[in-house]
């Protein structure tokens, strides 16, 4: 596999708010980064359902259909300067999109969320800048246009079932990490990313590797809701191991990443939390590295 193409850069005659379509559509071509990655511990990858009975790579592939065109959307609203109210009504709009589309099924709901948020950042950053030249301009300016709003939505009472599961035992979920302007994405995962891709490892496996960089760490909602704190911290446990032992480049790589997914099929775990951090991270090296 080799590395993706970055998202095509403004020129002059395309003009910058068609640089801020080009930021929605590479999400949806990094969502399709994550699905297409295998083996991924429990969750849906081209060839098996993960921990999943309610969905498959095809239930993925329909949501991704549907939502083409709100990342597109949301890019332009933060291009456009939109407040959050706006970004709010996207991103709900979106969603019943995708239950249209699966039937019910929740399938990138987290990626509205947090694709969503760097979609509208980069597009203000663009509008501010003309460019989008590194992950910290993004950062910025989710933080600067948005951040208050995060930081007051992170203080109401959750009521899905992964902010539930959550709050009740004391961990920073999605929106915690939204209104931290997602440290996991940008200290973690990015950085994983990249140097995976230095190393020389293919796009596969530095992305496999930047999963399991994030499962070590992330306080997974998703995790928390299927297996407890008992769950959540064997996953992290895991994920630890298989980096200490060289992850995926080494010559049983693949196989101990393969022992982990039949694990946590087996538990029913699904790290989805860690899956939208790792595409966002495939968006982020998209929008701002040639």
């Amino acid at each position: 596999m080799t590395r993706a193409a970055p998202v095509a850069r403004p020129t002059a005659a395309r003009g910058l708010r068609g640089g801020a379509a080009d930021i929605g559509r590479a999400a949806v071509l990094a969502l399709h980064d994550e699905l297409a990655l295998t083996p991924k511990p429990g969750l849906v990858t081209p060839v098996d359902a993960g921990s999943h009975d309610d969905m498959d790579a095809h239930t993925f592939m329909r949501s991704l259909f549907a939502l083409r065109h709100y990342f597109v959307e949301i890019a332009g609203a933060g291009f456009d300067g939109a407040g959050f109210d706006m970004l709010e009504r996207c991103g709900i709009a979106a969603e019943a999109r995708m239950r249209a589309a699966t039937g019910g099924v929740n399938t990138h709901r987290g990626a509205i969320f947090m694709l969503g948020l760097l979609c509208a950042a980069a597009g203000a950053a663009l509008r501010a800048h003309g460019a989008i030249d590194s992950p910290q301009a993004v950062r910025d300016a989710l933080r600067r246009h948005w951040g208050e709003a995060l930081a007051r939505r992170s203080r109401r009472a959750p009521v899905l079932p992964g902010g539930i599961a959550a709050r009740r035992l004391g961990l920073r979920g999605a929106a915690q990490e939204a209104a931290l302007a997602f440290p996991i994405v940008f200290e973690t995962a990015v950085p994983a990313l990249r140097a995976g891709l230095a190393r020389g490892l293919s796009a596969r496996l530095a992305r496999l590797d930047t999963l399991f960089h994030v499962m070590a760490v992330l306080d997974d909602s998703n995790l928390a809701h299927r297996g407890g704190l008992a769950g959540l911290r064997d996953v992290q446990a895991m994920a630890r191991g298989f980096l200490a032992r060289g992850g995926s480049a080494r010559p049983d790589g693949l196989a101990h990443a393969r022992a982990i997914a039949a694990h946590c099929v087996a538990r029913r775990l699904s790290p989805g939390g860690a899956a939208d951090t790792l595409a966002a991270a495939c968006w982020v090296l998209r929008v701002t590295e040639r």
